[in-house]
């Protein structure tokens, strides 16, 4: 009995014919096409090499910038709340009126009564000439900060030491110069540790360079010609323990939003209700780094993906003349 081959074994076995034979005709129709047209032809493969590479090229720039922009942004501080004072004056004797600073009472209240605090400083400003030596001298900001204040504003010591709980708590007359001022005074941050400084007739011993990680270009309260000095220190000199700024640095950045509006109102309710004062943070400026950085990345994909899809339309052009 003679075997009947099934109509579907038929119809896959033309189906595969007519695949091959349709390939083999494309393929025929490239090769004529490139042999008639070589340059053209030549350039439509370039294009589409140039437009794969870019999406490649173009992901990994984004995606790298973006990582550079947000550990650059990391090294600042977003762990960090800076609460600053805006205005108000509180009244004094004789009906007098002062400005309504915060105290380092306020800065012991927020790390008694706020979570999550890891470092706490603040900070007294003040500014006045030193004598540096043979005659001469050198008009200069003070800061009088905690040593913490290394830790919160992430500095990197250049050179000796930074000051300690000890020298605070002793009121050594110590005292931190930051590099630039060093250069500029003594040649380099090495020939500045242990030279000594005059303020008020009072010397000043310096036992190390300091600098910030990241060059925020003047947006910061340090400058090129600022010494930092312990709190006790700084207050010595100005009598008062008033502080435009205090800082504080959280354990985890999830927890800075939480606590700087905790921060504010616990500030708040220890000052005259008129008085203002603002809670400076990371977060914002974080989080349009990282929206930026991600939507400049969608468009750079974007164009090469328009120059991968022209090159296709060029190679069709090449196939079919």
């Amino acid at each position: 009995m003679a075997t009947v081959h099934a109509p579907s074994s038929f119809e896959s076995t033309l189906r595969s014919a007519k695949s091959t034979m349709v390939f083999s005709e494309t393929v025929q129709l490239a090769l004529d096409s490139f042999r008639a047209s070589k340059v053209r032809f030549l350039l439509t493969m370039l294009g589409m090499i140039i437009g794969s590479a870019s999406i490649v090229l173009v992901v990994t720039v984004g995606l790298t910038g973006r990582e550079y922009a947000l550990k650059t942004l990391s090294d600042i501080g977003p762990n960090m709340v800076e609460m600053q004072y805006n205005g108000g004056t509180t009244s004094g004797p004789d009906n007098t009126s002062a400005p309504d600073y915060m105290t380092k009472e306020d800065e012991t209240a927020v790390d008694d009564q706020v979570p999550g605090i890891a470092f706490s400083s603040p900070m007294l400003e003040f500014h006045a000439p030193v004598s540096i030596g043979n005659g001469r001298t050198k008009d200069v900001q003070l800061l009088g900060v905690s040593p913490r204040y290394k830790d919160v504003r992430n500095l990197a010591v250049i050179s000796g030491r930074f000051f300690d709980d000890q020298d605070t708590e002793a009121h050594e007359k110590v005292g931190m110069i930051v590099l630039p001022l060093a250069k500029e005074l003594y040649g380099s941050a090495a020939a500045a540790v242990g030279k000594t400084i005059s303020l008020n007739g009072i010397p000043v011993e310096i036992i190390g360079t300091f600098n910030l990680r990241v060059d925020l270009f003047g947006q910061s309260e340090i400058s090129d010609q600022t010494i930092l000095l312990p709190y006790p220190v700084a207050r010595y000199f100005t009598g008062t323990d008033a502080v435009k700024e205090i800082f504080f640095t959280m354990r985890n950045p999830e927890d800075v939003p939480r606590a700087s509006a905790r921060i504010l109102d616990l500030i708040r309710s220890r000052h005259r209700k008129t008085s203002s004062y603002n809670p400076f943070t990371m977060v914002a400026i974080l989080d349009t780094m990282n929206k930026v950085a991600i939507e400049l990345t969608y468009v750079l994909v974007a164009a090469a993906f328009i120059t991968l899809v022209v090159s296709g339309v060029g190679i069709m052009n090449s196939t079919y003349p």
